[in-house]
C-alpha cells in the first residue's frame, strides 16, 4: 500500500498505527457507515507487536481476573471481561466476512500446570472457580494423563481448557483486515510514519479545531479527529503517551515442519503455562511449532533469540534436540504499570489506545469497538478511567520492570526446584 509521499489529504478520521488497535477502530467505524478514514503506518501493516505475537485469541486482559475484580468491583469487571469475549466472536466474524485466510484454528487454549504441586493445583482450581462464579466462564479441568496424551512431555501436571479460544497467523490477519478496509474505501498508507500532530483552528479566532498529522514522508492529513495507536514503536510524537507506557520485548521462534510421527503436540489448542514468564506455543497448520516466551527490556538479535528459546523448547520437549529452527524474531509490546489498556482522549478529537501488551488480540478489537462508539457520541466505559496514563518514570521505570520480571522468574525457578 503506497506511502503518503508529500500529499495533503482531508479526512474525517486519521489513525496513526497499522496494528490491531488502529485496524480494529477503522473496521468498527466502517461497519458503522464511516469510511472517510486515513490510516497511517510507519513501516508496513502489522509490523509491530500485532504481527509478531503468538496469535492467541481469547478473553480477558493482561491484568489477572482476580485483580480486576478487586480493583473495580464485580459488576464492572464482569462487563469488561464479557466484552473481551464478544471481541473474540467479532474476530471470528471478520475472518469469515472478509475471507481472511489467516490459518485460524478452533482448538481452544490450554493453561498448563508447570509446577504440578499441591499449591499450584489449588491455585488453578481457585482460578477455575472464580471464572465460573464471577464471570460465568467455564474452563474445563484436564487431568495429567490427558495432558500427556496431547503433549509428549512429562513437564506438566494437569491443565484448564478454555474452549472459546482460537489461534491464527496474526500478521496475515492484520494484512487481510487492511485489505478489506482498502476495498471499503479506507485509505491505508504504509511507510507514512507520523512525526507531529498539531491542532489547527477551523477559522481565525475560533476555539474549534481540526487536527493535522505530519508524516516523515512529507505529507499530512487534516481531520476532525485523530486516534494514536502506535504502541511501543511510536516515539517523539505525543510525550504524554510515551511517558505512560513501557516498551517490553518478547521473543518467538518457529521450528522446521515436523513429521506427524515425530510431532510432540497432538492437540489443536493454543498452549501456555502458569509461570509469570511463561512459554506460549502452538502447532501450526504446516506442522511447525511456533514457540514464544521471555519478557525483557532488551531487544536481542535473532541468533540470541534462537539460542534462548531453543533451550526453553528443549526443557519441555527434550526429544527435539536435533530439530532446526527456521525463524526467530523479537518485538516490542507496550505495557502500562497497571497492566490494563489505556484508552481515552488527550483533548477533544485527539484519541489514544495503547498498552495492550501480553494479551492484546481481543482487547485491541474491543478497543476499536469502544472508540468507534465514543467517536459517535457514546461514552467509554466508566471503569477505564481507573486505568489512565500513569507515568512509567522513563529509564528508571524500565529498570524497575526488568528487576520485577527477574525476581518473578527467580521465584518461579525456586518453586520449580521444590516440586
Amino acid at each position: 500500500m503506497p506511502p503518503l509521499a508529500g500529499r495533503q489529504l482531508q479526512a474525517r478520521t486519521v489513525i496513526v498505527g497499522g496494528g490491531f488497535a488502529g485496524l480494529a477502530t477503522a473496521a468498527s467505524l466502517a461497519e458503522r457507515g464511516e469510511r472517510d478514514t486515513v490510516l497511517l503506518e510507519a513501516a508496513s501493516v502489522g509490523h509491530g507487536a500485532s504481527g509478531r505475537n503468538g496469535g492467541f485469541v481469547f478473553g480477558g486482559f493482561s491484568l489477572e481476573p482476580e485483580d480486576l475484580l478487586r480493583q473495580i468491583g464485580a459488576p464492572a469487571a464482569r462487563s469488561l471481561y464479557a466484552a473481551t469475549r464478544e471481541a473474540v466472536a467479532l474476530i471470528r466474524a471478520r475472518i469469515a466476512a472478509h475471507g481472511i485466510a489467516c490459518d485460524a484454528v478452533e482448538g481452544g487454549a490450554l493453561w498448563l500446570d508447570w509446577f504440578n504441586s499441591p499449591a499450584s493445583r489449588q491455585a488453578m482450581a481457585a482460578r477455575q472457580t472464580l471464572l465460573q462464579e464471577q464471570f460465568g466462564v467455564c474452563w474445563q479441568p484436564v487431568g495429567p494423563q490427558q495432558v500427556r496424551q496431547w503433549l509428549q512431555t512429562e513437564r506438566y501436571g494437569g491443565a484448564l481448557l478454555e474452549r472459546d479460544a482460537l489461534h491464527f497467523h496474526p500478521l496475515v490477519y492484520a494484512r487481510g483486515l487492511a485489505a478489506a478496509l482498502h476495498e471499503q474505501g479506507v485509505q491505508v498508507l504504509e511507510r507514512s510514519g507520523a512525526m507531529r500532530i498539531e491542532a489547527e483552528p477551523t477559522r481565525p479566532g475560533s476555539s474549534d479545531s481540526r487536527w493535522r498529522v505530519h508524516t516523515a514522508c512529507g505529507g499530512s492529513v487534516c481531520a476532525e479527529r485523530v486516534l494514536v495507536a502506535g504502541g511501543g514503536y511510536l516515539k517523539r510524537v505525543l510525550p504524554a503517551l510515551e511517558g505512560a507506557r513501557l516498551p517490553i520485548a518478547t521473543y518467538v521462534v518457529a521450528t522446521e515442519p515436523l513429521a506427524d510421527a515425530q510431532h510432540p503436540i497432538r492437540t489443536p489448542a493454543a498452549l501456555y503455562d502458569n509461570r509469570f514468564a511463561f512459554d506460549y506455543y502452538r502447532r501450526t497448520v504446516d506442522d511447525r511449532i511456533l514457540w514464544g516466551g521471555r519478557i525483557s527490556i532488551l531487544q536481542r538479535d535473532s541468533r540470541r533469540i534462537a539460542h534462548l528459546l531453543k533451550r526453553d523448547l528443549l526443557r519441555v520437549f527434550p526429544q527435539l534436540q536435533g530439530v532446526r529452527l527456521t525463524h526467530a524474531w523479537g518485538g516490542l509490546m507496550s505495557y502500562a504499570r497497571h497492566q490494563m489498556p489505556q484508552i481515552g482522549q488527550l483533548a477533544p478529537g485527539l484519541w489514544y489506545a495503547q498498552a495492550f501488551g501480553g494479551h492484546g488480540v481481543a482487547p485491541t478489537t474491543l478497543a476499536g469497538e469502544w472508540l468507534a462508539e465514543a467517536m459517535q457520541g457514546t461514552d467509554l466505559p466508566q471503569a477505564l478511567q481507573r486505568y489512565g496514563l500513569s507515568s512509567v518514570f522513563g529509564a528508571a521505570g524500565l529498570l524497575a520492570a526488568q528487576a520485577r520480571y527477574s525476581w518473578a522468574e527467580l521465584r518461579d525457578t525456586l518453586k520449580d526446584e521444590r516440586r
